[in-house]
């Protein structure tokens, strides 16, 4: 299932149907970390108010690090998991303190972007995807995260194949973009998974790509 456009123009229609993105930091490096930690397998609507809460509770990193589990998993409990994330939160304090003394991650804007994935992913349940948040959207490096949303429309409109798994379409994704399109690909991609392209009963009629979506043509032939 080849793509019917190039990825270029898939882009421009998006953007014709949500607005261009445009980028900013949304945390310095050490918070987009924790973040992206608590939002895994959650909502933003569940994450931010478990974020908010973990910096009220524990103003500084340290604060955390030498807290106990059982109080981390207190201050982060309306996000889901707080047992998974609370220990998973502190062992990446903990690694950070050992490999590099400060909680300070600027560092990675000037490393090489294929060993600032690797650093990154060298911490404790840190994925392909949590890496590139970090890159992304705090210090705008050309790293794609992708999420279900990002995963399902790009096989959908065939710029994977469906078979890839989502941590190998990071790597086959980035190879098609241009690096200056990362940013937006993924905000619109996201957008689009959402308001149009859902899992379940997408609203293909509506779509601004549907005459070149390989998915929405086949089943119009089906």
């Amino acid at each position: 299932m080849p793509p019917l456009a190039p990825v270029s123009v898939i882009i421009e229609r998006l953007e014709s149907a949500y607005g261009s993105p445009n980028w900013h930091p949304r945390y310095d490096p050490m918070s987009e970390l924790v973040y992206t930690i608590l939002s895994q397998n959650t909502s933003d609507k569940n994450s931010q108010p478990a974020f908010q809460r973990l910096r009220s509770d524990f103003p500084t990193w340290e604060d955390i690090l030498e807290a106990p589990v059982a109080k981390i998993g207190a201050a982060i409990r309306s996000g889901g998991l707080w047992n998974v994330k609370a220990p998973r939160i502190k062992q990446i304090l903990q690694g950070i303190r050992e490999q590099r003394g400060p909680f300070d991650l600027d560092f990675l804007r000037d490393m090489p972007l294929d060993e600032a994935k690797t650093w990154l992913r060298g911490l404790p349940g840190v994925g392909p995807k949590t890496a590139a948040c970090v890159l992304l959207f705090s210090l705008g490096r050309p790293a794609l995260p992708v999420d279900t949303h990002v995963h399902r429309v790009a096989w959908r409109l065939g710029l994977i194949d469906k078979s890839v798994s989502r941590e190998k379409s990071h790597e086959v994704l980035e190879g098609i973009l241009p690096e200056k399109d990362i940013y937006r690909f993924h905000v619109l991609f996201v957008q689009h998974g959402r308001q149009t392209c859902k899992a379940q009963r997408p609203l293909c009629p509506k779509c601004v790509v549907n005459d070149v979506c390989p998915y929405y043509l086949g089943m119009q032939r089906a």
